[in-house]
């Protein structure tokens, strides 16, 4: 089902909680709003759509991947950019990691460590950081 995107700062300043086997309707939500969004979004956090989990949906370019309770164990090549989000107006500076990998649950609740680089990375940490209630 497609969902509003949240844009009330104070919901998305607050830390989401480990999402359950029970979220999986959030987790087919969240996919299902980032491709309605895909034309403007390449990234969402369930915090974006109201609910207060740590999950994220993210565009590879070939697919959206949905991780659940996803958390960076390592980064290297720090850099600075630009970021926007669906939730704010205009963008802002933040710091970035060129490279990073990750531990999460894939949609079967099975676990996965992943590195990252790149674009990709850098739209993971984006949507990591809302899960950890830090809006850019």
């Amino acid at each position: 089902m497609i969902r509003s995107v949240m844009k009330d700062v104070i919901f998305l300043n607050q830390k989401s909680e480990l999402a359950t086997e029970a979220d999986m309707q959030v987790v087919q939500d969240l996919l299902d709003t980032l491709k309605a969004n895909e034309a403007g979004c390449v990234g969402m956090a369930a915090n974006m759509i109201g609910v207060k989990k740590r999950i994220i949906a993210v565009s590879m370019g070939f697919a959206n991947i949905a991780m659940i309770n996803p958390m960076i164990v390592k980064k290297s090549g720090e850099y600075e950019t630009e970021e926007g989000c669906l939730s704010l107006i205009g963008v802002r500076k933040t710091k970035r990691y060129k490279d990073i990998e990750v531990d999460f649950q894939d949609t079967n609740f099975n676990k996965q460590s992943q590195k990252f680089t790149g674009w990709i990375a850098q739209i993971i940490q984006h949507e990591i950081d809302h899960c950890d209630g830090i809006v850019i």
